[in-house]
């Protein structure tokens, strides 16, 4: 179960730094700049909104 666990955290972290770089390459910046902290949030609030309104 504990590696189980590392694995979901690994690929979380994954998703959201291809987020992070594929927005940064819409906009032209660097990913490095990007927050991951601030990208994190607003991925937990689309994911929390998008079950609250299928509910």
């Amino acid at each position: 179960m504990v590696v189980q666990e590392i694995y979901a955290h690994l690929l979380v972290y994954f998703a959201i730094r291809s987020l992070i770089n594929r927005a940064a390459e819409q906009e032209g910046l660097d990913p490095d700049r990007v927050s991951f902290v601030a990208s994190l949030r607003v991925v937990r609030r689309q994911v929390t909104d998008q079950v609250a309104f299928s509910l």
